[in-house]
């Protein structure tokens, strides 16, 4: 699987970011039945895709969409503490160097085969890109059998609280710490990445 992850802001005129938000809407909307904003009937995109979200995208050479993640500083209003803050028997984590992990999407057209290449490629991205930008820890709020896989990965993982079964849902949040030796944790627990590529994409807003 030839592929390039790319690190970009929002840019709803990018062809990657356009076919990122597709995927989104087929995954979330369509697959899952989120009940989220859809543009034109085609992209899902919500009120924390502005100037402030960064995104992780994996993606083919011809830019077709494999896999994402979505960004958010959480010195701003966050999925986490905006929505599900009753998920942490403390306050939200929150700082500089913290990040929310939003939006992890795996293309839907994808082999179970490619779907964990794809998502191991994601996960040890996620860990280089945190080292690279001085981003010490991220948090993340995951479906209960979701959040096993995050923790069973090999990093420093735990939950802030809890499971809470919300709107039908079993939900956890959780923090993952990120130190130098993340990456090879990550290696040691089995998340291999395909991708030897990995571009930095400074997109208007």
């Amino acid at each position: 699987m030839s592929n390039t992850l790319e690190t970009a802001t929002f840019a709803a005129s990018d062809a990657a970011m356009r076919a990122m938000f597709a995927a989104r809407k087929s995954v979330f909307v369509d697959l899952l039945k989120w009940n989220v904003p859809v543009l034109a009937g085609r992209f899902e995109i919500d009120q924390f895709d502005d100037v402030h979200a960064s995104y992780l995208i994996l993606a083919e050479p011809d830019g077709s969409h494999l896999g994402s993640a979505r960004l958010l500083p959480t010195t701003r209003p966050h999925i986490l503490d905006s929505f599900y803050a009753s998920l942490c028997d403390e306050a939200p984590p929150r700082g500089d160097t913290i990040f929310e992990i939003t939006r992890f999407c795996l293309d839907r057209r994808l082999t179970a085969r490619e779907r964990r290449q794809v998502r191991d490629t994601l996960v040890a991205g996620l860990a280089e890109h945190a080292l690279a930008n001085r981003i010490t820890a991220y948090s993340a709020v995951a479906e209960l059998g979701w959040f096993r896989q995050i923790a069973s990965f090999g990093w420093d993982c735990r939950a802030l609280g809890g499971s809470q079964t919300i709107g039908g849902t079993r939900l956890t949040a959780l923090r993952i710490e990120i130190a130098p030796d993340t990456p090879s944790l990550l290696a040691a627990g089995g998340i291999v990445p395909i991708c030897s590529q990995h571009h930095d994409q400074h997109a208007a807003a």
